[in-house]
């Protein structure tokens, strides 16, 4: 039997129900696994009058409202929904922020967690949510990243970014960029060299070779552009080495990324957010994925945000959402300790 995974809608007035319907609607997808949407049925109905499904494959399209996984269907033209609780969505509007739609994200998101530690589904694929509706919501104005982690217990987590032949995993994540050299750390840059090197072991890859992006031009230049390198990453580096891992750096992070990229390294552990985004999403834009690393499950998620300036105009393309879908497939099956230690 296919797969059951479990996929948030994200936020209301984003792209999230668009993405979300297309991929479901598209053969790959639907050849590889059965899905259930965690979120509200009329948004996603009304999402799937406003498509050509046809052009998409699919002559007609049935949503229907489910109260219990049991009654998923694996059926082409019908995607079953299941909510937690949606309440205020009704007069929502697209492409800004709102407290319901923030408040509905969260419980999508929290209801997933909870099926997936109970194995009731196999992986949790998210939709975007908007930061700013989340906290409008009273949560913490983190991202899914950290949400999640917590909701699951764990600690020691990190997002790879994947894309095309480059994959990238970030010490730090959504931290202001005059922030990042005071909320680095020895141990943070050697937790992420162990995580990426023991999760692409459950991802298939027997030997990982890992390059350390430095964090300064020109890796810092022996001191003269910064003694991060010096002072911080290279101890990280060569204490992850003593463990056995494959790693060089600090390296200069345009070369960690080249090199990379034509395969003479499996991974880039990038010291920021952008540092680790940009060079993704120029080889992958379309395609990029986000992977939480870490977790006892699998958790993907597509490699962008609610892109509120084109909600609810059907304009949203929607492979990188099938592509966090294909790969929370894949390694559904790699769960456990390859990625919570």
């Amino acid at each position: 039997m296919k797969p059951l995974i479990a996929i948030t809608m994200g936020d209301a007035a984003g792209i999230g129900p668009e993405v979300t319907v297309k991929a479901l609607l598209t053969g790959e997808v639907r050849d590889l696994c059965r899905a259930v949407v965690i979120g509200n049925a009329g948004i996603i109905e009304k999402q799937c009058s406003s498509l050509d499904t046809c052009g998409l494959g699919v002559p007609s399209v049935t949503v229907r409202s489910i109260d219990d996984l049991e009654k998923a269907k694996d059926a082409a033209g019908v995607i079953d929904v299941l909510d937690p609780g949606s309440a205020g969505l009704e007069g929502i509007e697209y492409g800004r922020a709102q407290e319901s739609c923030g408040r509905a994200a969260a419980g999508y998101v929290k209801r997933a967690v909870e099926l997936v530690l109970q194995e009731k589904v196999k992986a949790v694929v998210t939709a975007p949510w908007c930061k700013e509706s989340i906290c409008m919501a009273g949560y913490d104005c983190g991202g899914h990243t950290e949400f999640i982690a917590e909701l699951a217990g764990v600690d020691d987590y990190a997002m790879m970014i994947a894309g095309g032949s480059l994959r990238t995993v970030l010490v730090t994540r959504h931290v202001p960029i005059g922030e990042v050299p005071a909320t680095l750390t020895e141990e943070k840059v050697f937790r992420a060299i162990m995580l990426a090197d023991r999760s692409l072991k459950g991802f298939g890859v027997a030997a990982p070779r890992i390059a350390v992006a430095a964090l300064n031009p020109h890796a810092g230049e022996n001191g003269l552009i910064g003694s991060e390198e010096k002072d911080i990453i290279l101890p990280a580096v060569e204490r992850a080495g003593r463990e056995g891992v494959d790693v060089k750096g600090p390296l200069p992070a345009d070369r960690a990324m080249y090199d990379t990229a034509g395969s003479r390294y499996d991974i880039v552990v990038a010291m920021y957010h952008d540092q680790a985004l940009i060079p993704v999403k120029l080889i992958a834009f379309n395609r990029g994925i986000n992977v939480t690393l870490g977790l006892p499950f699998i958790r993907t998620s597509p490699c962008h945000g609610t892109a509120f300036d084109i909600a609810g105009r059907n304009r949203a393309d929607s492979r990188s959402m099938a592509e966090a879908i294909k790969f929370a497939v894949k390694h559904e099956k790699a769960m456990g300790t390859e990625f919570s230690g």
